[in-house]
């Protein structure tokens, strides 16, 4: 892991900090935090993020509304805290 994905680990925690409880946020929105002109090539590891605080059990992974495994998701997921 390095200083970039600590930092999307932490942002993710931050802006989920700023909304208000049951919210979620777009990996994206921490990917465009980190870095704004190229957010896209940061989605992979804003996901792998993602999963890894999902495994720590401080986020869920959603897809629809229901709780998926980012690592086997394909399409857009949201993160949420956990409920």
């Amino acid at each position: 892991m390095d200083d970039v994905d600590r930092q999307l680990e932490r942002t993710i925690d931050a802006l989920l900090d700023q909304r208000r409880d049951g919210a979620t946020i777009c990996p994206s929105e921490a990917a465009r935090a980190v870095d704004p002109e190229d957010w896209r090539a940061l989605m992979p590891a804003a996901r792998d993020a993602a999963g890894r605080l999902a495994a720590a059990g401080a986020v869920q992974v959603t897809q629809r509304g229901e709780v998926v495994d980012v690592a086997t998701a394909r399409g857009p997921v949201r993160i949420r805290r956990p409920r």
